[in-house]
């Protein structure tokens, strides 16, 4: 084997879940770090279930719906991510978006990010969270190049469950580095306590890993601070970041946030065709055939906070 034929020895290991506030605030640059660091490392998500099956029920659903809505309002504000203009529920339960998204997973990068990418949109751009089996599959179907039957065959067989489960444990064994961090960001990303005493990864978080070491890098963070940890265990690593033509950059993505705008793209904007979907702070850009697919229903009337 040729050393252009070796594998890459960075992993990159993200802890995310398709419903949590902070990571979608992430995705700019993320997407960016994974365009970058394409074909030189190996990315793998673990979904971490931020809603979990037996978190007890609220005895007031419109207050911790509108308590909720406040909190996404604050993320966002700091993140610049869009949020829905009317936030329907807090998500019951992040297990059926999370099968959906590993069972994704079997039909290749491109389809996953894209399936995870519309997950995460019922949330904070539809306000309508993927938090049912069939709300989920929904959001993902026409996908380009995804197989729905099988998506769903995959996400109700027995394996796929047993792999979201060991992700599951897995967030719920951090690093001792995440376990007290300094600030310095609104998301620092100390791992967080959970109801069994135990701790979790806060999302997101990265940890980076060769065969000899590794790096944690928890919470909200800028594209340097994840270039600089890439650096320290692989110098030369990741290089220049690699932005796309706009038109490029929405074929690619699907669709694309202002901040994702910002940072992923250059050349003239907005690309040919595409089709601008208001929020509940700024816009999202959508490809033509992503609009038609995922319209984005007028909301109903606001929450009082």
């Amino acid at each position: 084997m040729t050393s252009a034929q070796q594998p890459p020895v960075l992993e990159v290991v993200e802890y995310t879940d398709p419903l949590c506030p902070w990571s979608w605030g992430a995705e700019p640059v993320l997407r960016l770090l994974r365009t970058t660091l394409a074909g030189r490392a190996r990315w793998r998500r673990v979904f971490c279930v931020l809603f979990d099956e037996d978190d007890d029920p609220a005895p007031d659903p419109a207050a911790e719906t509108a308590w909720y809505a406040r909190y996404v309002e604050d993320v966002t504000a700091h993140t610049g991510a869009p949020r829905a203009a009317r936030l329907s529920r807090v998500a019951a339960s992040s297990w059926p978006c999370s099968l959906v998204a590993k069972a994704a997973e079997r039909q290749g990068a491109a389809v996953a990010d894209r399936v995870l990418r519309r997950l995460r949109e019922t949330m904070f751009v539809h306000g309508e969270p993927a938090d049912t089996l069939e709300l989920a599959l929904a959001a993902a179907r026409g996908v380009p190049g995804l197989d729905a039957d099988r998506l769903a065959a995959d996400a109700a067989s027995a394996d796929v469950p047993e792999q979201v489960r060991a992700d599951r444990a897995e967030a719920r064994r951090p690093v001792p580095e995440v376990l007290s961090v300094p600030g310095g960001s609104p998301h620092p990303g100390a791992a967080k306590e959970t109801a069994d005493g135990g701790r979790r990864y806060a999302l997101p978080t990265l940890l980076l890993r060769t065969p000899d070491a590794y790096r944690a890098v928890p919470g909200w963070r800028s594209y340097d601070a994840y270039a600089a940890a890439v650096g320290a265990l692989c110098p030369g690593l990741p290089g220049t970041p690699v932005t796309l033509s706009a038109q490029r950059a929405l074929e690619h993505h699907r669709s694309l946030t202002d901040p994702e705008r910002a940072l992923l793209t250059h050349g003239p904007w907005p690309p040919v065709g595409a089709v601008r979907v208001e929020t509940g702070n700024g816009p999202l850009w959508r490809h033509p055939q992503e609009a038609e697919a995922r319209p984005v229903t007028p909301p109903g009337p606001p929450l009082v906070h």
